[in-house]
């Protein structure tokens, strides 16, 4: 099968569905490292993501589906295929109040995870509370089970909405899901997300609770994390019986650096960009930090961040 990356652009076009050509990945994860992707698309509704995979598969193009890129760790040599972005997807949140006394909060795949946190804290509901300050998209957020301080999304979130591996419109609840430890049936499937729901409860003391325990998730945040610094979030899943980011230390690798990308020095569970550095130097980094940790503590660690080339 020929793929086709100049007739696959010119039918883009034609289509006016938003595209561009050779667009540096870097721009778009907030690791600040990738090489650029031969086509780069965003679509802006959900009939546009359709065509748009329609397209792509019609000429035979690999495609990655991109939210915020908070988690994502691109090849220097970029993606030869089609990235297509759904931040554009951005359908903003909606409630609607049910029978049991709960609310539905409905939000589109591109809406940030933040804006989501925001709106229930609007509107005095409790559940999401530890997600506020994970910086990603709430497609991302579903894909990956996201969670933090003990919360996970697979405990708020009640469905899903996407496209399946034929571009049919499904919706399934989440019990079948299969969202488990930064894990989900998206990882093995081909389905794109467009939109989630969640079921929240109001908080009887209102707005202002929720938003105090909001403050404080984001507070802790801010002063064990460095996010000062480019980065993927934890870059190492939580091993059983351990912390990552405590073997790491205990292994004398705090601050320990190939090229431009380090181990924190603030957290040692993340690796940052200090500058410069390349997907050559995160990997190399990575790996030499998973062997001596697997030398000295016995434990192994397990990239938790997407590498995509």
């Amino acid at each position: 099968m020929a793929v086709s990356i100049p007739e696959l652009l010119q039918d883009l076009r034609a289509e006016t569905l938003p595209c561009t050509e050779n667009e540096p990945l870097a721009r778009h994860t907030t690791f600040r490292i990738g090489g650029p992707a031969a086509v780069f698309c965003q679509p802006r509704t959900a009939a546009e993501l359709m065509r748009t995979l329609e397209l792509c598969r019609a000429h035979h193009v690999r495609t990655y589906l991109l939210g915020n890129g908070s988690n994502v760790l691109f090849a220097d040599a970029g993606f030869p295929g089609a990235v297509v972005c759904l931040t554009a997807l951005a359908s903003q949140p909606t409630l609607e109040r049910q029978p049991d006394g709960r609310v539905a909060l409905k939000a589109g795949a591109g809406v940030t995870l933040a804006a989501v946190c925001r709106a229930a804290c609007a509107a005095g509901l409790t559940g999401l509370e530890f997600a506020y300050g994970i910086p990603g998209t709430l497609g991302g957020a579903v894909y990956m089970n996201a969670g933090a301080y003990g919360g996970e999304i697979k405990d708020a979130l009640a469905s899903a909405a996407f496209l399946d591996e034929r571009l049919r419109l499904q919706t399934l609840p989440t019990p079948a899901l299969a969202l488990g430890y930064r894990t989900s049936v998206f990882e093995t499937k081909n389905w794109c997300i467009l939109e989630a729901t969640f079921l929240l409860k109001p908080d009887p003391q209102g707005p202002a609770a929720v938003q105090a325990r909001m403050e404080d998730f984001m507070a802790r945040r801010r002063d064990k994390q460095p996010l000062d610094l480019p980065s993927a979030g934890s870059t190492f899943k939580r091993p059983q019986g351990a912390f990552a980011g405590r073997l790491i230390d205990q292994c004398g690798l705090r601050g320990f650096a190939v090229g431009g990308a380090a181990v924190s020095e603030k957290h040692c569970g993340f690796v940052v960009n200090k500058g410069g550095a390349t997907c050559a130097d995160v990997l190399a980094l990575t790996e030499e930090v998973c062997r001596i940790v697997k030398e000295k503590t016995g434990y192994t660690l397990e990239r938790e961040i997407r590498v995509v080339g």
